[in-house]
């Protein structure tokens, strides 16, 4: 049983925000996104649950907050989905690039360094790739089988996020965005509504 901590009434929002965000990281660890419930992580952080739609709009910007992603997941699908699902795939680089360069690569690269020694960063990886971003824009395209389409495209993602922003590998590191997202952008696009049986 999940041992709730009651610390009262906290005097700052600010110590609201990071005892969710610190409860949500230990639930959605321990749990899953799915089985992980705001009344519980409200009761870890000993706050009342309306608590999380007030700071974080619900369960998912929660989420978001919690695995330190500078853009709510729906952003991301919308940016990639702008030019039509023709284009998903070369929006998606584009998409990511602009959220990953305005923070400098600072939080993508910091958890990639976090998930190779830190299973908690691994898990919560795992359910960014597979139920927020790629398994979900895989549905949203209406493609077949779109958890193999995700993890494939996440795959892709995760590697150019490596290369670019934690081993800084030349000329992907330096490239502009319209240049990785011409390059990249088709095999994106095979993963998310090509045939991956060839």
């Amino acid at each position: 049983m999940t041992e709730t901590r009651r610390r009262g009434r906290r005097p700052s929002g600010a110590d609201t925000k990071t005892a969710l965000i610190e409860a949500a990281t230990e639930a959605f660890a321990a749990q899953g996104y799915d089985k992980a419930t705001v009344r519980d992580i409200a009761g870890r952080a000993g706050v009342d649950p309306a608590m999380v739609n007030h700071w974080f709009g619900g369960k998912e910007g929660l989420f978001a907050a919690a695995m330190q992603i500078p853009v709510n997941p729906a952003e991301i699908i919308e940016g990639a989905l702008r030019g039509g699902r023709e284009h998903a795939g070369e929006q998606l680089v584009r998409t990511f690039l602009h959220v990953w360069d305005t923070t400098g690569g600072g939080v993508f690269a910091g958890l990639v360094r976090s998930v190779a020694g830190h299973e908690l960063a691994a898990k919560l990886l795992r359910e960014f790739v597979t139920r927020f971003i790629f398994g979900r824009l895989a549905k949203e395209i209406g493609a077949d089988r779109p958890e193999l389409r995700g993890a494939l495209t996440g795959s892709q993602m995760v590697g150019l996020g490596m290369m670019r922003y934690v081993v800084k590998l030349e000329p992907i590191a330096s490239a502009d965005h319209d240049t990785l997202a011409r390059a990249i952008g088709p095999t994106i696009q095979r993963y998310l509504t090509g045939d991956i049986d060839i």
